[in-house]
């Protein structure tokens, strides 16, 4: 019952019902005490006082110690201290009005539910606590002492988004976080590179500032471009190159409601046809203005040729220098993109069940309205009556035309969504083998449509395979095949990745990527969203710090950990919650499946579906065979 038997000895014990506390009196046995500035053994005492700790409930009652606390002399000539106060050092800190115990219970909870939820959870377990208190128990913990790490992840992250911006640091070997920075800021990433001396490898994404920061502060270090964030610049790329030709995709949905679709069953039906609208006011109006903003992109573009600045563009235009910068990237007008949700609609998760009724012979849009709304339907009538009109016209029926003469041909939605610039690039980056025969048949359709589009698409399925299978000895010849290109968006990309040309050729070598960093990055979000997005870098770097872990990592030993110098081919993946490298993973039979039997590198670990909301592996989970598609998307 008491926090140390062999210090504290009970004299009483009163139960008071009424107002559901237990008060313990207990003395100090300790023969002697040593001063706290001199240590020495003090053996005469002076006085005794009372003091009054709050410790850890019992059931429902509150328990409160009162210790009769003894104050002695201290005996050395040479000590400025002549009368001290005995320390209880496994009972309470000095000065504290509660129990050691106690208040590792209190940082505890403030740690997993931070202030107010922690807060509210103490209340429910009879331990009356502040949200401040438990905010102030935290801010007083120190920072962990963490050893230098060889191999570190660079990312960022933002405390206020597009305002305020920090940076994180990750062990990628034991796949730890080691510090929160207060900015992004080459200059901040020096300093603790110089103040921590001893990193062999910088895993970071493409941002200049981390470049010249690992530059300045680590200079003989290997810098890694990660192979997502590589990646994400060719799918930026794409974009702009997909945008700027409308009438391609234009021409390959067409051909794709004339094409039939053949059902499971075998039979072939008719395409539904798209709904054929007059142009709305809005419509219009939105064609005029893209009209205008094209004019401006290319007024921007001839003052840009002739030595205007930014600055001085923007001001003549009436734009802002962000737009101004932005045209400038390209000198082809991409113009706006369009929806990546066309044509989907409440009606959409009911479509289903409407082709089979109509296949089936019915014809009436009221029953068929009347039917879905029995099944969770929430739209208005209109939007199946239009429906049924487009069926209606996919099979030739005139409008209204309910009881047809002769046998009707089935009616069957398209087998691939329409395609869009955003679908497009995810199909170009997408493994040959994840793509169905549809989706293969749409990209080939796009393929032939332009010269440039065609080159596009080359260029970048060359370039994820070589990633993907780290291939460094083609990256030169593709840099020479980009660099000569006729598109300009990839010829701006292969000239970034000359910029940083050492930096790419390391991550298409080396295992290291920074998904690790991506993962905690996902769970340091999850703290700001605790707290409201209101805590600042002292509180948010000691909750996420400090915070326990059920098991860790294992630490690869130094025959096991891969080369920085040398090529290695990652094999696997391992969930580091439950250590399954291979099948599923045996605490939640979840989808971490690994590759080939084999050694996994230790840069590639991830953790499975039940241990992590994000599974954020980078680039590396990609790579593997059979892994599954959800993880696949989610990284």
């Amino acid at each position: 019952m008491l926090p140390d038997a062999t210090l504290l000895r009970l004299e009483a014990c009163d139960v008071d019902d009424t107002t559901a506390q237990i008060t313990l009196r207990v003395q100090s046995t300790q023969i002697s005490a040593p001063c706290p500035l001199c240590a020495t053994p003090a053996q005469h005492i002076h006085s005794d006082y009372g003091r009054t700790l709050a410790d850890l409930p019992w059931a429902q009652y509150r328990v409160y110690l009162q210790i009769r606390v003894r104050k002695w002399f201290c005996r050395n000539r040479a000590c400025p201290r002549r009368i001290f106060t005995e320390r209880l050092p496994t009972v309470a800190a000095p000065w504290a009005r509660r129990t050691l115990r106690l208040a590792q219970r209190l940082i505890a909870l403030g740690m997993a539910l931070g202030g107010k939820a922690g807060m509210r959870l103490g209340h429910q377990w009879d331990l009356g606590v502040s949200r401040n208190t438990l905010l102030r128990l935290l801010r007083k913990l120190p920072l962990p002492a963490v050893p230098t790490p060889r191999v570190l992840g660079v990312d960022d992250f933002a405390l206020r988004k597009r305002h305020t911006y920090g940076t994180i640091l990750v062990d990628l070997e034991h796949r730890q976080p080691v510090a929160l920075l207060p900015d992004r800021t080459a200059e901040t990433v020096a300093q603790w590179l110089q103040d921590h001396p001893g990193v062999e490898v910088i895993a970071r994404d493409r941002s200049s500032a981390y470049a010249e920061g690992a530059r300045q502060g680590a200079s003989a270090a290997i810098q890694v471009a990660d192979r997502f964030h590589v990646l994400q610049n060719l799918r930026e790329a794409l974009d702009h190159v997909f945008t700027a030709y409308p009438q391609a995709f234009d021409a390959v949905n067409a051909l794709e409601r004339q094409q039939p679709v053949v059902l499971p069953d075998g039979v072939v039906a008719v395409p539904v046809p798209p709904p054929a609208e007059p142009p709305t006011p809005a419509q219009q109006r939105a064609v005029q203005r893209q009209a205008r903003r094209q004019a401006l992109h290319m007024q921007i573009w001839t003052l840009h040729r002739q030595g205007w600045t930014g600055a001085a563009i923007a001001q003549h235009v009436g734009l802002s220098l962000r737009t101004v910068q932005r045209d400038l990237r390209t000198a082809t007008f991409a113009g706006r993109q369009r929806r990546s949700d066309a044509g989907a609609s409440l009606l959409t998760p009911y479509k289903p069940y409407l082709l089979e009724r109509w296949n089936a012979g019915c014809y009436t849009a009221m029953r068929l309205f009347r039917e879905i709304r029995q099944r969770g339907y929430g739209g208005g009538y209109g939007v199946v009556a239009a429906y049924a009109c487009r069926l209606r016209q996919a099979q030739g029926l005139p409008p209204g035309h309910r009881r047809p003469r002769q046998p009707l041909p089935a009616v069957a939605e398209p087998a691939c969504p329409p395609l869009t610039p955003r679908r497009a690039t995810w199909l170009v980056l997408r493994r040959e083998a994840k793509r169905t025969p549809a989706e293969t048949q749409q990209l080939t359709q796009l393929h032939a449509q332009s010269a440039e589009v065609a080159e596009a698409i080359d260029l970048a399925q060359d370039f994820a395979t070589l990633v993907r299978q780290r291939q460094p000895a083609q990256l030169d010849p593709w840099l020479q095949r980009a660099t000569t290109s006729a598109v300009d968006a990839v010829r701006r990309f292969a000239t970034g990745l000359y910029e940083d040309y050492e930096a790419v050729k390391a991550g298409v070598t080396l295992p290291w990527s920074s998904g690790p960093v991506e993962g905690h990055i996902n769970r340091l979000k999850m703290l700001k969203r605790q707290m409201f997005g209101r805590a600042r870098l002292d509180l948010l770097s000691r909750r996420f710090l400090l915070a326990p872990r059920d098991r860790r990592a294992r630490v690869s030993s130094p025959q096991e950990r891969p080369d920085a110098h040398a090529q290695t081919e990652a094999v696997g993946v391992i969930c580091h919650d439950c250590e399954a490298q291979e099948g599923r993973c045996s605490s939640s039979r979840g989808a971490a499946r690994a590759g080939q039997a084999g050694e996994v590198e230790a840069g590639l670990r991830g953790r499975c579906s039940r241990h992590s909301n994000a599974c954020l592996l980078g680039i590396a989970v990609r790579e593997i065979p059979g892994l599954s598609r959800r993880h696949q998307k989610r990284a």
